[in-house]
């Protein structure tokens, strides 16, 4: 199976640019592979550069979960982490993706120096 970067998932969300779509749409047809980098990395751009609401970029999550043309990696860790996300926005999803993650491997408590992160479970401020 293919993979995406970035600014392929950017485009398939914001269809900002039509030439771009196009291309993104041809190449994810037959299948494509969402890693979690790009997926934080996404995630990073509509909050910082397209200055998204946290509701909506978990709605953008959520809409590439369900993309029939994508496989993210380990859906049911995005999910969880997205779930997360939408209860507490503040985090940023890449924080929540993080934890999901330390806690689907067993590899909890997760350290960490933010104080709003240090406050779910799972987590712990050092």
């Amino acid at each position: 199976m293919r993979a995406i970067d970035t600014n392929v998932l950017v485009r398939l969300v914001t269809r900002d640019d039509a030439r771009q779509i196009a291309a993104a749409e041809a190449f994810v047809q037959h299948g494509a592979w969402v890693s979690h980098l790009a997926l934080a990395e996404a995630t990073w751009v509509l909050d910082s550069v397209y200055q998204l609401e946290a509701s909506a970029v978990a709605t953008a999550v959520e809409m590439l979960l369900n993309h029939r043309d994508l496989a993210l990696e380990e859906p049911a860790v995005v999910y969880s982490a997205v779930q997360l996300f939408r209860r507490r926005p503040s985090l940023g999803f890449s924080d929540c993706l993080m934890l999901e993650l330390a806690r689907k491997v067993g590899h909890l408590p997760l350290g960490t120096f933010d104080r709003a992160l240090s406050a779910v479970p799972g987590a712990e401020r050092l």
